[in-house]
């Protein structure tokens, strides 16, 4: 259809062979591309366009000149890895063929309500923007914040009344992304706020008219992705640019991210979203003209989308930090019906210990040290760079890292994870197939298959891939949620959770937590560095609003605190008398009766979370362990 529309509309300007049509006429040939397209889809007998959106990114590269018009529908993305001068710059990743360092840009905004444009836009249809907890009233509605937004937007409101858009701004900091839904019913719930092909969202101001930026290539420009939102929704563009800059088959840079994106769904969810991606690597550009953007249909200067190689300050800077975030947050935490279904599988009591059950007290970090080349601690490095929880680590703390590592020779048919085990290891692929198996829940694992084959990994010292799995285990001791099998012979690296933490425990002491524990009469004479270790057996988990942590009677194997911005209602019957209720907050503790005496130990009390709510869990298991260590220590000081 577009090219049909360029061929016609051509032959309307009267242009000859090698010339250019004028950007103005491309850009609205364009945007007329796509709103034909969405009125076919809503004509076609074939297709119910009622309830069943799409998104769209992308390019069009035109002529002689090395000019580019991305056009964007929805939260795909469209993504630009440009080199920066050497200066020390450590966000930028260096290529594979040792041309520089780059640095993330982006040549597309997410459509979605995070954008307070787009949020006011689609308001002023009648529609409600609101979260799913929202709707089901488990979190409360700013009855003020469609007037706020409109106030913002149009620059009033002092301070915070500026015009400029806010990038990434979360209205619900738990997850749930905003929504679009009818003024009359709860549809249709699209989490961006342009389509194609959605009649029914298009009524609120869902429409197809696409966001249209026009600029040309410069030789800084190396990479170019365009992507699904999938793709985003666990990493930044800076970590899809890193992963892609260690190839140098655009190909293989594809299979690496969507591999990567895969994985931390199935760590972070029950289920994984559309992963699709397209990796262009400019090989040069012959041009040495500046950098040109024009745009259709946004509020800010598009040329503002490029980093000033003069390094000018003012306006320039504020605009790069634009090209440089994201309009949607990125996920660092797993869903609350992951957090569920984990809770699930551990009171199940199938879960064991994958390995060899080693405990902490006896576990000798010093006797993992081995000493790594420059090129195995380089595949290292690339392979951890996009995770989570390795951002914010110091260099002190990754040199230590490499140094743990366990090299792993695997044989072809080797369990490295069995699904239902709590993990305690980090794996990276160095070399070798490793495929991921699931087995449905409530399903036995009769033909000892391990499940459906859902994935498979493939590490490769040629290709520079090393994807990893098995993250999670390195911050909650979770049963895992899929097999591991090696498909071929093959070499991992592997992280033990002890390892990760004893490097990491400043920065995980849980500052919030250790003061909640302090309040317990059982832990006010620990020492600081007693209390750090005691932190560092803590555990996350998430609850919605009506779910039961503990029943009063049942036999106590935990002590919960809650997160600041969790609630929970602990009820007491207390034998024939009339219940007595208490309303817990954030820093309270409930459960610390189990750490009264020896043997089993009862809940005093149910307690139920009141609104949606992270928790801290301390095992009964591990305190004791803190205990007995402490009981060891003050023995050998008294001798």
């Amino acid at each position: 259809m577009l090219a049909k529309e360029l061929g016609e509309a051509r032959d309307k300007e009267g242009l000859g062979p090698g010339e250019e049509m004028p950007n103005a006429k491309v850009q609205e040939v364009i945007s007329k591309s796509h709103i034909d397209c969405n009125k076919d889809m809503h004509g076609s007998r074939d297709l119910d366009d009622s309830l069943s959106g799409t998104t769209s990114i992308s390019m069009f590269l035109q002529g002689n000149r090395n000019r580019i018009t991305i056009n964007n529908v929805g939260d795909s993305r469209a993504v630009i890895g440009r080199t920066t001068a050497s200066d020390g710059n450590k966000e930028g990743a260096a290529t594979a063929n040792g041309s520089g360092t780059l640095r993330a840009f982006a040549l597309s905004r997410d459509q979605t309500p995070y954008r307070r444009d787009e949020r006011v836009r689609i308001r002023r249809t009648g529609a409600r923007i609101l979260s799913l907890d929202q709707i089901e009233g488990l979190e409360p509605i700013d009855a003020d914040e469609a007037e706020r937004d409109e106030k913002l937007l149009a620059g009033e409101g002092g301070e915070d009344g500026d015009a400029e858009i806010v990038l990434g701004e979360e209205i619900d900091e738990g997850g749930d992304p905003p929504r679009v839904w009818s003024p009359h019913g709860d549809y249709p719930g699209t989490a961006f706020t342009r389509s194609l092909g959605d009649a029914i969202a298009e009524e609120l101001g869902v429409h197809a008219e696409p966001e249209i930026l026009t600029r040309e290539l410069t030789p800084e420009d190396r990479i170019i992705v365009l992507a699904s939102d999938g793709v985003f929704e666990f990493l930044t563009n800076q970590s899809v640019i890193d992963i892609c800059a260690k190839f140098t088959d655009p190909l293989e840079a594809c299979r690496a991210v969507v591999a990567e994106s895969y994985e931390l769904w199935l760590q972070y969810e029950l289920r994984t979203d559309d992963i699709t991606m397209i990796c262009i690597f400019v090989d040069g550009v012959d041009t040495t003209s500046a950098l040109k953007a024009s745009v259709t249909g946004l509020e800010y200067d598009a040329a503002d989308l490029a980093m000033s190689a003069s390094g000018e300050s003012g306006d320039k800077e504020k605009s790069d930090e634009l090209a440089l975030s994201s309009d949607r947050p990125v996920r660092k935490n797993m869903s609350l019906e992951k957090s569920r279904a984990l809770q699930k599988m551990k009171k199940s009591g199938k879960s064991v210990r994958d390995v060899s059950g080693l405990e902490e007290e006896d576990f000798d970090i010093e006797s993992l040290y081995n000493e790594k080349t420059e090129e195995e601690k380089t595949r290292i490095a690339e392979a951890i760079r996009a995770s989570v929880v390795f951002q914010n680590i110091t260099e002190e703390q990754r040199e230590l890292i490499y140094k743990v590592m366990e090299p792993m020779e695997v044989k072809q048919g080797q369990w490295i994870i069995r699904q239902g085990t709590v993990g305690d290891r980090f794996y990276i692929v160095d070399e070798g197939s490793f495929e991921v198996r699931i087995l449905p829940e409530g399903q036995e694992d009769a033909d000892g298959t391990g499940g459906n084959r859902v994935h498979v990994y493939e590490g490769s010292r040629s290709r520079h891939s090393h994807p990893s799995f098995g993250e999670l285990a390195l911050m909650y001791s979770a049963p895992r949620a899929a097999s591991i099998i090696a498909q071929t012979d093959g070499y991992l690296w592997a992280l033990h959770r002890y390892a990760f933490k004893q490097i990491t425990a400043e920065k995980k002491a849980r500052k919030d937590a250790k003061r909640a524990l302090r309040k317990i009469d059982i832990f006010r004479s620990f020492n600081e560095n007693e209390m750090r270790d005691l932190a560092s057996y803590l555990c996350e988990a998430k609850f919605g609003r009506g779910d039961t942590i503990v029943r009063e009677g049942d036999t106590g194997d935990s002590l919960y605190i809650i997160e600041p911005g969790g609630s929970c209602e602990a009820v007491r019957t207390r034998g024939e008398g009339a219940p007595e209720t208490k309303q817990l907050g954030g820093d309270d503790c409930f459960g610390e009766e189990i750490l009264k005496g020896g043997g089993e130990r009862q809940y005093v009390a149910t307690v139920t979370a009141t609104s949606k709510s992270t928790l801290w869990i301390l095992q009964k298991s591990d305190v004791k362990r803190i205990m007995g260590s402490k009981r060891k220590a003050s023995t050998r000081n008294m001798a």
